[in-house]
Formats: C-alpha cells, structure tokens, sequence
C-alpha cells in the first residue's frame, strides 16, 4: 500500500549540497522532519542517478521516509526507488505507471489550469503545483503563478498537492492556506550551515499551521 506524506518535501541540488553531501543533508533533514526525498541532478545522467540513489537508500532504510527520483524513470528502476516525479517535458505519467507498475509513487508537476483538468487519479498520486516563484534552483521554469494560482489549480486537480518553486519557511502558511498538503524546498535546507535544524524549524511551522486550520 502506497503511504506518503508531503508535508515537508526536500528537493536535492548537488550545487547546493557541497558543504554537507547529498546523503548528509538527506539524512540531516530526516532528523529534522523532511518526510519525502526527490533525487534531481540533471548533470550526472543515469549512471551518477544511480550511484547515489542507491547510497541514499541504503541510508534511508527504515526511516520510514521515501525517496522519489526527478524524471530519470531507468534510474528509478534500478535504484528501487519509491517513486518518480515527472514533468510536462518528461516521460508521459501513462508510460511511467505502466513501467513502474501499481506499487511505486507517481507525482506530476502541473502550472495551468488546461494540464490540471487532464491530471488522471488512476495513474498519478500527487502533483506538483507551481511554481508559485521564480526560482534560481530551475532556471527553464514555467512562469510564477503565486498563492492564488496555486489555490486554484490544486482545486482543480483535486489530488493530494505539494506547492514547488522558490520556497521557504515565511511561505508554510500561505501554501497551506492555499489548499496544499505540502511544500517542496531546495536552498531552505540545502546548503544550509545545519540542515537538520532548517528542516526542523520548517517542519514545526508546517505543524503549527496544520493544527491551526483543523477544525
């Protein structure tokens, strides 16, 4: 059975992550409250993706925590991966589900209202909803749709949602309040001086604001 939370989604960046390695910060933002991992590095093609998404398993074994690998579905494969994420320029969701079957996690990034109203529940799990702001992490994004975009198009896809692009912990309660079970982060905890206690403030405010808008 497929359980995840996106609560706290860290989006991996080897140019970040120099001071403190991919595995390490990976690690140090478990302990602080991450609860899923995404493996993206667009540079070291499928070989490097695999050398170190299975070092990032083997250290993520038991944490109850799973890693989704960014587009790369033979890495994913080989890895073992949890999951994949991809993109409207990647690999279709279809073709992924069919590859990876019933059993893996499958997240699609959407930025318009014309893709949200084609997400199919029975082939993704999660989107990807953004990016609310232009960010320096993905250059070749799609343009910013901000906090009323985002409330409009995870009303539209009505699947669980993690808002992406540009943000940080000053931003839980907007993307919270926008409808979304999550926010994905990069430089908020990579290259960080102390990932651990940047995912931890992170992850206390991201409880804070869940707690304040249940009913």
């Amino acid at each position: 059975m497929k359980t995840f939370d996106l609560s706290l989604y860290l989006v991996l960046d080897p140019d970040l992550c120099r001071t403190h390695s991919m595995v390490e910060t990976t690690m140090a933002a478990i302990a602080g409250g991450a609860t899923i991992v995404q493996l993206r590095d667009k540079k070291v093609g499928t070989e490097g993706l695999i050398r170190i998404g299975r070092e990032l398993m083997d250290a993520m074994a038991g944490s109850g925590v799973p890693l989704i690998v960014n587009d790369d579905i033979d890495a994913a494969i080989a890895i073992g991966a949890d999951g994949l994420h991809v993109g409207q320029d990647d690999m279709p969701s279809r073709t992924a589900r069919e590859r990876l079957g019933r059993d893996k996690i499958i997240g699609l990034s959407i930025e318009n209202e014309a893709v949200a109203r084609k997400v199919d529940p029975a082939i993704v799990d999660y989107v990807g909803v953004g990016p609310v702001f232009a960010t320096a992490t993905k250059p070749d994004h799609k343009p910013a749709i901000g906090f009323d975009g985002l409330a409009q198009l995870i009303k539209i896809a009505k699947l669980p949602s993690v808002a992406i692009g540009g943000l940080k912990q000053d931003h839980v309660d907007p993307v919270f309040a926008a409808g979304a079970d999550g926010l994905a982060v990069v430089s908020a905890i990579c290259g960080q001086p102390d990932p651990e206690a940047a995912a931890h403030k992170i992850a206390t405010e991201i409880m804070a604001t869940k707690s304040a808008l249940t009913p």
